[in-house]
């Protein structure tokens, strides 16, 4: 995406098989923040919260953490992950972007834990953090991936 095209919103996603976090931020702020996490096991279901979030906050990119083994092979969730932003762009339309995220689930769970959040309270908070990562890690890298694209 050039300079010109990265004016609006982005939605970004850290997907899981039973929570998907949710984070929005803006191309010109460059900022990040969480958003949401859509709960269940009904595709269904949570394609209709994601179209609901689509509608309200009108995206003109969404972003998708790629799962990846510390040493860069893929797995089982890497491919679910794939298959995701798939379904995205087909059934939105708009572009979705992968990006790497190793140890945004790690950050996610130290950041609440520092913040005095109980293990149990946890669950499902940090989905959308992890999502957050995901999301200023790619606002942060946008012109250096450009520059190598």
């Amino acid at each position: 995406m050039n300079d010109a095209a990265r004016r609006g919103g982005v939605l970004a996603f850290d997907f899981g098989i039973k929570r998907i976090g949710v984070a929005v931020g803006e191309w010109e702020t460059r900022v990040a923040h969480p958003l949401v996490t859509v709960h269940g096991d009904a595709n269904d279901a949570r394609f209709a919260r994601i179209a609901a979030l689509i509608e309200e906050w009108r995206p003109i990119e969404l972003v998708v953490g790629l799962p990846l083994h510390m040493d860069g092979r893929e797995h089982d969730l890497t491919r679910r992950a794939r298959r995701f932003a798939n379904q995205l762009h087909g059934r939105f339309r708009l572009p979705v972007t992968l990006v790497d995220e190793r140890l945004s689930s790690f950050a996610a769970d130290l950041h609440l834990r520092e913040a005095g959040v109980a293990g149990h309270l946890r669950k499902g908070r940090d989905d959308a953090l992890a999502a957050q990562a995901i999301l200023q890690d790619h606002f942060d890298h946008a012109d250096l991936a450009a520059a190598h694209a």
